[in-house]
Formats: structure tokens, sequence, C-alpha cells
């Protein structure tokens, strides 16, 4: 039995808020859990500068975590002068997993920045933060379709993000913290809602894995999406 209760192959209870912050084009509150993250989407009309007068759009992300969102306090990393590696890699990320599923054209010359601000980690925050950034983003622009700003809708499918990974032997879908800081085997997977691949994160943490565990878990981080695109689609009215 997992440390919550749960089965080796059960999503933590997910939840998406949209609305969240009114000053915001589009905002949507994610609860994976008790992993909390806060999704806020910006559209400014211009693009980076190596992207001007080339008609595209660009997608991307910010990531950081409230210095108390963890059980001890973590220094904001503005006082350090600097952003640590992993706040680069999550936020790299959480563009290129928005970038994956919109169409770069229709959206024009415009750049959708996501923010996304942990209040809460419980384990899976970048998981949770591409899961909710992209509510945040359809949001927004589904606002500028409606005023007539975008002409054709830019957003091509949905795009979620699970972990799964290898404790005691066995694979678990949707690791909550306790369990993600002793795993063997740590993975994100990030897919579209026609079920391709957007990315894989592997790693082995404490030993090396085989093909058939890295395929228990791909099958288990499949199984896992069903339960995020409902809390998607039901934060967007089923669009």
């Amino acid at each position: 039995m997992r440390v919550d209760g749960r089965r080796p192959d059960e999503l933590r209870p997910a939840s998406i808020t949209i609305g969240y912050q009114r000053t915001a084009e589009g905002s949507a509150m994610i609860e994976v859990g008790n992993t909390r993250v806060l999704c806020a989407a910006t559209v400014e009309s211009t693009v980076p500068q190596w992207m001007r007068g080339s008609g595209k759009g660009w997608v991307t992300a910010e990531y950081s975590m409230l210095p108390r969102a963890t059980i001890t306090r973590n220094p904001r990393e503005v006082a350090k002068g600097r952003q640590s590696g992993r706040t680069l890699e999550i936020q790299r990320l959480i563009g290129r997993a928005l970038r994956a599923v919109v169409d770069m054209n229709a959206l024009g010359e415009r750049t959708v920045i996501l923010d996304c601000d942990v209040i809460q980690a419980d384990g899976g925050t970048r998981c949770a933060a591409i899961t909710g950034a992209f509510v945040a983003m359809s949001t927004a622009l589904r606002m500028y379709q409606q005023a007539g700003e975008i002409k054709h809708w830019p957003v091509r499918d949905y795009v979620a993000a699970v972990s799964v990974g290898v404790l005691g032997g066995a694979p678990l879908l949707d690791l909550c913290y306790e369990e993600d800081s002793a795993a063997e085997v740590d993975m994100n997977v990030v897919m579209t809602g026609a079920g391709r691949f957007v990315e894989l994160q592997a790693t082995a943490e404490k030993s090396a894995f085989d093909d058939a565990q890295l395929s228990a878990l791909i099958q288990l981080g499949r199984g896992g999406m069903a339960g995020l695109f409902e809390a998607q689609k039901a934060a967007l009215g089923g669009r």
C-alpha cells in the first residue's frame, strides 16, 4: 500500500480552477494532491528578435517556487542572484511541451508567456505546471480569438504531464514527495491528447532500469493521462 493509500496505477485527485488571477489574460490554479501551482498566461504583441518578420509566434515559460512551498524554507533565487539549473531545466521543459501543440503560424507574431509559480510542493511540480499552463494558455488565447485578434484557433491538441517511478521494485503513477525522494527510478511523461509523446525524462536515481521497467512506466503514464485531460476539459468547459 502506498503512503497515501492509492493503488500503484492511481492518480492523486486533480482539479484546475481558471480565472484565479483577474489581472492575467489567462490563469489557472492546478491542484494535484497536495501540490499546487499557479499558472498565468500573458500574451504580448511581439516575438524574440530572431523571429521578427517571420509571421510566427512563440511560447515560453518561467517557473519558480515560493520559499515555503517546501517543508524547509528555500531562499528566493533572486536573493541568490541567479536561477538554479533545475529551474532553467523545468521552464524550458514547460515551453517545449506547450509549443508542441501550438500552431505558431496561426498565433501570428505574438509571444505567450506562462508564469508557473509553485505555491505548495508535494512532488510532480513540473508536471502540474505543464498541465495547468496549458489551461491558462488556452484561456488567454480564447479571449484573443473572441476579440477577433486571432482568426484561426492555434491550439492543435491538449498536452499534459505526469510523473511515474519505481519504488521498492514496483512501478508507481504520480509520485508524491515522500515516494519521489526515495524512488529508484524517476520519470516524467509528457503527452498530447492524441496519445503522442512530447517528452520522456527518465533517470536512474538509485538503480539502473531495464526495458521491461521502462515499458511499464510508459504504460502507467499513458494510463494516467486520461484523468488529467478530463480535469483540463472540465476547467475549459469541455472545449
